[in-house]
């Protein structure tokens, strides 16, 4: 089994082998509209909010992180390496030019530096995160073994990440909006029925359901394989819920029953004759 590689804290000159590029070629400031985004950026959304709090900072107190940008050709333009929000940021605060460290690096370690980035600061959602593993496979010819190496992620952690782009696209967009988490997707990945995957992760946003109870339901699924498509999977029920039913049969001295969905449901009381009816009554209003 592939062991976890050194953290992310090691630095990116133990992540990134060093005939990739060389090391800073110097400090400049850098006109802002001589900038331009990496377009193998791995993070594809920037939360607005974010960007004002930032552009709002900078505007008290400057950029005290310089961005690390490269030389695009020979030319007097550059390309960013890390530091696209704080460009962005620089740019909304009025900003005509901004403090950056000139790099030489090539494309794999562009899009490899501008990952590790991402990750360090947990900006990346499951699915970009996913798409730039997928880029350093399709792009640069890298193993599963080699992406984990460069961005400090056990194996299995590169090859699950990449794994959830082939989700249908209705379960991604739950995913992406954060109705849907990372382990709950996971699961899913269990079920060959797409249209069935789509049914499940629509009732795991509805009702509130767990990672674990998501994965009873793919097990489910996967034990009974020749249901229909249409077929509602056995109920998978709170563990609130079930702890609940089970105080008031106690308490009430008889069989109580609790039906749960989409966040609300009916109590069933059963009782064999009149006078165990009253018995309830009383025990309930005394």
């Amino acid at each position: 089994m592939s062991q976890r590689r050194g953290g992310l804290g090691r630095g990116l000159e133990s992540l990134i082998p060093t005939d990739h590029g060389t090391d800073d070629t110097g400090f400049a400031m850098l006109a802002v509209d001589a900038i331009e985004a990496n377009e193998q950026q791995p993070r594809v959304r920037f939360d607005q909010a974010t960007l004002d709090q930032l552009a709002a900072s900078i505007r008290e107190v400057g950029i005290l992180q310089p961005i690390a940008v490269m030389r695009i050709d020979e030319s007097d333009q550059y390309r960013i390496i890390n530091g696209e929000r704080r460009w962005r940021a620089a740019r909304q605060a009025g900003l005509h030019e901004v403090p950056a460290v000139i790099r030489t690096v090539d494309d794999e370690r562009l899009l490899t530096e501008a990952l590790i980035e991402n990750l360090q600061r947990e900006d990346l959602t499951p699915l970009e995160e996913g798409a730039a593993y997928k880029s350093l496979l399709e792009e640069y010819g890298l193993t599963h073994e080699q992406v984990a190496d460069r961005v400090g992620k056990s194996r299995s952690s590169v090859t699950n990440a990449i794994r959830l782009l082939g989700l249908p696209a209705k379960i991604q967009a739950l995913l992406e909006t954060g109705e849907l988490r990372q382990g709950h997707a996971r699961a899913l990945l269990g079920l060959d029925d797409r249209t069935y995957a789509v049914h499940i992760a629509q009732r795991a946003v509805d009702e509130g359901w767990s990672v674990r109870q998501v994965e009873d339901a793919v097990r489910q699924r996967q034990e009974s394989p020749s249901e229909p498509n249409t077929a509602v999977v056995k109920e998978v029920r709170p563990v609130e819920i079930i702890e609940l039913e089970q105080r008031l049969t106690e308490a009430l001295g008889t069989k109580v029953s609790i039906q749960y969905r989409k966040k609300k449901g009916r109590v069933q009381i059963n009782f064999a004759s009149l006078d165990e009816l009253e018995r309830i009554y009383r025990t309930i209003f005394g």
